[in-house]
């Protein structure tokens, strides 16, 4: 199989995407395409980019709802390195025989398909020819992988003189082909810059409106280099350890986290937005070592088997993502039960879990209202809510909990 690699932020996944993806198919040069989001991407660093999780889920569901499983795949390859994503590093890991083939099936590729020895081409739009000679290793990357160009109308290149010009600087004829696509004006950045996200696929619309994307009061901005970095770098690690609706949960409660803190404590902007992105960490891991950490972490105060997460979380986000401080491990620990004497950060991050926009478990309207203006309000709000589940069910309140609502004037 000829297979085309797509790759980019799609920081959100547009119509100018869909347009290139479907061009390269009706080619003919090549007979499926993999779209690969970027993990770090070399040429948007800083705190310009989603989360990585962010855009990998949005572009699958678009592709999935544009494409279904008609030759056109997502691919999350550089989630499984460290580092910047590299082109040249992504094309070496997913042209392993030992991945693609594994792929290739595991979407639905029969097997006498999937084990042929594949070709790849890398796509990339004609304006991208006049500095990709300056690419990281451009030379490597084409020996690997020829080049799938789309003609980009009135993007001023000439791709005739590029391919001749590219032929000089690398001492050899690398193999380049191109394609016309229908154009179409779609730019990630202006969409952002305007809250206008009209030339995205339904599917996109809906999942930013779910989770909220591009909130300005969630922005890193708002957060130092370092915090924004370990964010980043800490979505991707925590992809290997939460399924998709548990990884998503949890980056909103920490961009959440972070608009409640910029509200009340700017100081803690770090702090939130670290403790809330690492709230659910260990949600996922067996039930026997979560046990085992919250044990380590709390003694015998959470025994119920929904409640591990919460002390085990604090461990983990100490042994594997590196956090030593202890306001922010106590966040984790109490952010299901609550406790007496809670600081602002322990409220924060027990705020955002249970509000963050993809909650749709009832009316938060009320809640999130005053979460913005009222912390302690909204806090009574949730732990009511809490308070009448458990009557309802006849299950007692953990001390913790009971400590907490006296604390917030709610009577047991």
């Amino acid at each position: 199989m000829n297979i085309g690699l797509f790759g980019g932020a799609f920081d959100p996944w547009h119509y100018g995407h869909e347009s290139i993806v479907k061009g390269a198919l009706q080619s003919g040069i090549v007979d499926a395409v993999i779209v690969i989001p970027s993990g770090r991407n070399p040429f948007k660093t800083g705190r310009v980019m989603s989360a990585a999780p962010y855009r990998y889920y949005m572009t699958r569901t678009a592709v999935e709802a544009d494409f279904g499983n008609n030759n056109v795949f997502v691919s999350d390859i550089e989630f499984m390195y460290s580092g910047l994503s590299f082109t040249l590093t992504t094309i070496k890991e997913i042209s392993k025989a030992t991945y693609i083939r594994t792929f290739l099936k595991s979407n639905g590729v029969k097997g006498s398909r999937a084990d042929e020895n594949h070709s790849f081409y890398w796509i990339t739009g004609s304006d991208v020819l006049p500095t990709f000679d300056k690419w990281r290793e451009a030379d490597k990357i084409v020996q690997l992988a020829g080049l799938l160009v789309a003609k980009r109308p009135g993007d001023g290149v000439n791709i005739e003189d590029e391919m001749v010009r590219l032929e000089t600087v690398f001492g050899f004829k690398p193999d380049i082909r191109t394609f016309d696509i229908d154009g179409v004006d779609a730019a990630s950045s202006v969409m952002k810059k305007d809250s206008d996200f009209g030339k995205t696929p339904e599917s996109v619309r809906e999942f930013i409106k779910l989770h909220d994307m591009y909130n300005p009061d969630r922005s890193l901005e708002l957060v130092s280099d370092d915090a924004a970095e370990k964010f980043y770098d800490y979505t991707i690690k925590l992809y290997r350890y939460l399924g998709e609706k548990r990884l998503l949960h949890t980056i909103n409660a920490g961009l959440l986290s972070l608009e409640y803190a910029n509200i009340y404590d700017k100081n803690l902007n770090d702090r939130a937005l670290i403790a809330g992105t690492l709230h659910d960490c260990a949600k996922e891991l067996d039930e026997s070592l979560q046990r085992e950490m919250a044990y380590k972490r709390s003694g015998d105060t959470f025994v119920d088997k929904k409640l591990l997460h919460s002390p085990a979380g604090a461990v983990m986000a100490a042994d594997e993502f590196g956090v030593s401080d202890p306001e922010i491990l106590d966040a984790i620990t109490y952010h299901t039960t609550g406790r007496g004497n809670m600081t602002l950060l322990d409220k924060i991050v027990y705020l955002a879990d249970k509000l963050e926009p993809s909650r749709t478990y009832a009316d938060l309207t009320e809640e999130r209202k005053l979460a913005v203006t009222d912390i302690d309000a909204a806090l009574r709000l949730c732990v009511l809510r809490v308070k009448k589940k458990f009557e309802s069910k006849g299950l007692d309140i953990h001390p913790l909990t009971v400590d907490f609502m006296d604390d917030i004037g709610i009577m047991n």
